[in-house]
């Protein structure tokens, strides 16, 4: 029974074995290969590195352009375009042709005149133009409720009233009463000009010759080298100074008074029986002055030539007086004349 048994040879052992991959070796001399060599190893070369079979996504064209273009570049191309629809679009709209307003023309036939004559109508609205080939004359008044466009010259017979006047531009006007006259900018006048009364609260500048018969100013500043000029005589008016007397030096029967002004005057001076020295009398300016002015007298008459005169002077007045006694029953005076 055993004998039956067979005992597996080494070439039933190679016949139950898988094969096992056989690398091939490369021959010695590579350019000896043989297009079967070459099969062999491509074979080989396959079974050891598998082939990716994964499907590859292809990507769009558009995508594919996307990402090759700047975005800021698009973006500035964009503003260009549009920038250069809109001068295209104003430089058509600036060649066209304004529309002009047609005006349907009407006439006013005898029969509508005389209608207007006899009633109170309106004729079209504020849209429509009435135009007068024509003269027209208005007998009564007219009422203008908008604004008055002369187009020609303006010209009336008689006044012309409003509560204000406004000139833009240049105006010729040969005789102009003006009652109240406001100047905001410059006023040049080439001719000679009338004026009752002007005040000027600001500064006045006179290149030529002022003339004037009443002056009147609160102060007159002539300033750097300038010159005051008076060909006739200067007078100084004004309220008289008051005047107090000192019998005692006038005499008994004495007395004195005063002519002029606070700048200058007379003082005339009737002595009395047995005068004495002293002050004969003082004058009281009318208006203090505001720091001590100067006075300067000066004798009229024999009888001041024989007194010892001199003054006493203040701010508010100055006195007259003598250190000698006065002769007696005589008429005299002095003159004076005060600055400040």
């Amino acid at each position: 029974m055993d004998s039956d048994k067979k005992t597996p040879t080494d070439a039933d052992k190679t016949s139950t074995e898988a094969p096992k991959a056989v690398e091939p070796q490369a021959p010695v001399d590579a350019l000896s290969r043989t297009p079967d060599d070459l099969s062999q190893e491509q074979a080989a070369q396959a079974s050891l590195n598998p082939v990716d079979t994964t499907p590859v996504k292809k990507v769009s064209a558009f995508k594919r352009v996307m990402k090759k273009i700047n975005v800021y570049l698009l973006i500035f191309v964009l503003l260009m375009v549009v920038a250069g629809a809109i001068t295209i679009v104003n430089f058509l709209n600036s060649q066209k042709e304004p529309e002009v307003a047609s005006l349907a023309t009407q006439e006013l036939t005898e029969d509508t005149l005389q209608q207007l004559a006899n009633t109170d109508a309106s004729v079209g609205d504020v849209s429509q133009t009435l135009t007068i080939q024509g003269n027209a004359i208005i007998a009564g008044q007219t009422l203008m409720r908008g604004d008055l466009n002369v187009a020609g010259n303006f010209q009336t017979g008689g006044t012309i009233q409003g509560p204000s006047l406004t000139i833009s531009g240049s105006s010729s006007l040969s005789t102009a009463q003006i009652n109240t006259l406001q100047v905001a900018s410059t006023l040049a006048v080439q001719g000679a000009t009338t004026m009752a009364d002007l005040n000027v609260t600001g500064t006045a500048s006179f290149n030529g010759p002022v003339t004037a018969s009443t002056l009147t100013v609160t102060r007159l500043v002539i300033a750097g080298n300038g010159v005051l000029q008076i060909p006739n005589h200067i007078s100084f008016t004004g309220a008289s100074p008051g005047i107090s007397n000192n019998a005692g030096v006038l005499g008994n029967g004495g007395s004195a008074s005063v002519n002029g002004s606070d700048t200058s005057g007379s003082v005339n001076i009737s002595t009395g029986n047995n005068p004495t020295p002293g002050c004969f009398t003082r004058i009281n300016f009318q208006q203090a002055f505001t720091n001590q002015p100067r006075v300067v007298i000066s004798p009229i008459g024999s009888g001041a030539s024989l007194t010892q005169y001199y003054v006493d002077r203040n701010t508010t007045g100055f006195s007259i007086c003598t250190t000698n006694a006065a002769p007696a029953n005589q008429q005299f005076g002095f003159d004076y004349f005060i600055a400040n």
